[in-house]
């Protein structure tokens, strides 16, 4: 028997089977698995004269310029039976001479016709499967490699960063599925300045992760000598030229500062310019430079700026600036420089203002392109209040508006990157129970949130009118036995924002209900 594949490949081998319709069992004819080759071209007329033949096809009385028929006949196939499933042919079912030496007989074609007829279903079921399962494979080792990627990016990113006294540093990455190169590092040198990069690696998956890793470990063994941002890149390109794979580079921007005194000294290699946040706008501080492992011996320029109190310098992955709308619009470097500007005299919440502006442009449902990565180092000017108040209106999709502004408040709390979103997790759980359990979805009624800066821990308290009662914990959310009817959803949300902070406090009286999130400053339980 012949098949073929729904796809047509440049040659496709046929297996024809040489054994006649009438041997006997146990006679000395080939075995059906012992067959003969033969590899028909896409363009070959039998395929095309098969297609339309009425009923099986003899050989011998068949006139065809056909390099598949003169090889069929050499393999000892008389007669051909076209396997015909939704009018598309799929396979051959092939015989040889019958032992009888006689011809085959109308009786015997309307059995082959009959045979056929019922045999093409299956094989076509059977093609199917084995297509599918091909690409079940084929995804496995996609989502194995993923996975891999995923585990050596997560590896190599920096699980706190260093915050100087009055200074605030955040960091954010959010990997596309499609798993690219991003990275970034900030660590303190013995001398109290602080080493801090951004970088992209170009392809995708294991290689970009592994170069991404390579990289990394390059950058952080320079910064431990006494060199410069220009000196670093240029003895990270020598390094990485030569073993980096073909057609593969990597953009980065590497600088030094020191927290005391304001004093920025940087490098650039092909990266995105980043952007100083001051009281007039946003600016672009450049410095140009061939991305790593290109080309040896390149020399990179440095740049050095004076950040001042209450400044902010921005570092990105193209992963904003490339992301797209519905529409295909591109976010794009100027939307990005007015996000920046804007609000310039709040106090930090940069990152989050990023990410909310980027998620209003790309909408729901966006299907991220590419790795995103946010740097941000900002000098505070004062001290940032104890206590902060806001009041939002109890409608549904506010807890993005409430996250954002929590993330905003305790930006120079020296919160882990980790536990800071951690505490966005908890405060948008909150905010929801609030409306739609404590204020029952009622437009009219309001959700308060209050963050205050206790001397060894972070509370954010979120209060509804939902007053005389309180919201049980449940110990373990059983899925089964909600649906059963066992055990009530009630205190679910609570369990999780329970797992996401250090404490949580519940307190209600007669007309308000309050939940406080409460971390502790010391580090408590890092998530």
């Amino acid at each position: 028997m012949t098949t073929w594949t729904q796809t047509l490949r440049r040659r496709m081998t046929r297996r024809t089977a040489a054994l006649p319709a009438d041997a006997a069992p146990g006679s000395d004819q080939p075995d059906a698995a012992e067959t003969n080759a033969v590899e028909i071209e896409p363009n070959d007329p039998i395929l095309a004269y098969l297609q339309s033949a009425p009923g099986p096809v003899e050989l011998e009385a068949l006139e065809l310029d056909s390099v598949a028929v003169r090889d069929l006949r050499a393999a000892g196939v008389t007669l051909v039976v076209p396997l015909i499933s939704s009018g598309e042919l799929i396979g051959t079912l092939n015989l040889g001479p019958r032992l009888s030496e006689q011809g085959y007989s109308t009786d015997d074609r309307r059995l082959l016709d009959s045979l056929a007829a019922q045999a093409a279903p299956a094989l076509r079921v059977a093609q199917l499967v084995r297509e599918q399962e091909a690409e079940a494979r084929e995804r496995q080792k996609y989502e194995q490699e993923l996975a891999v990627a995923q585990l050596i990016q997560q590896h190599f990113l920096p699980t706190t960063l260093p915050q100087p006294p009055g200074w605030s540093i955040e960091a954010h990455y959010r990997p596309a599925r499609a798993v690219g190169g991003d990275f970034y590092d900030v660590m303190e040198r013995p001398d109290g300045r602080i080493v801090f990069a951004i970088g992209d690696v170009t392809d995708k998956g294991v290689p970009a992760a592994m170069v991404m890793a390579a990289t990394r470990s390059l950058l952080r063994s320079a910064g431990t000598d006494e060199l410069s941002p220009g000196a670093v890149l240029a003895q990270v390109n020598d390094l990485l030229h030569g073993d980096i794979p073909s057609r593969m580079f990597v953009t980065c921007l590497y600088g030094i500062l020191d927290p005391r005194s304001g004093e920025l000294r940087f490098a650039n290699a092909g990266h995105n310019l980043p952007f100083l946040q001051t009281d007039d706008g946003a600016d672009e501080l450049r410095a140009t430079g061939m991305p790593l492992g290109l080309m040896p011996g390149m020399s990179y320029a440095e740049v050095e700026h004076r950040l001042l109190p209450g400044q902010l310098l921005l570092l990105h992955s193209d992963g904003v600036t490339e992301a797209h709308a519905p529409d295909r619009a591109m976010f794009g470097t100027p939307r990005l420089q007015d996000v920046v500007a804007g609000r310039a005299d709040d106090r930090g919440g940069m990152l989050a203002r990023v990410l909310s502006e980027l998620e209003h442009f790309t909408g729901i449902g966006w299907e991220q392109e590419d790795d995103i990565t946010l740097m941000s180092l900002r000098w505070e000017g004062q001290t940032a209040p104890a206590t902060a108040e806001r009041v939002f209106p109890s409608r549904r999709g506010i807890e993005r508006e409430a996250l954002a502004w929590v993330a905003e408040t305790v930006s120079g709390s020296g919160l882990a990157p980790a536990r800071a979103e951690s505490l966005k997790t908890a405060v948008a759980e909150a905010v929801m129970n609030a409306v739609e359990h404590g204020n029952r979805g009622d437009e009219t009624l309001s959700v308060e949130v209050r963050v205050e800066r206790r001397a060894d821990e972070l509370v954010v308290a979120i209060t509804d009118r939902g007053g005389g009662r309180t919201i049980p914990i449940t110990e373990t959310p059983d899925i089964e036995a909600k649906l059963r009817g066992d055990q009530s959803p009630r205190g679910w949300g609570l369990f999780l924002i329970q797992s996401l902070v250090d404490t949580v406090r519940e307190s209600s009286d007669e007309s308000r209900h309050t939940v406080e999130l409460v971390l502790r400053t010391d580090g408590g339980n890092e998530t």
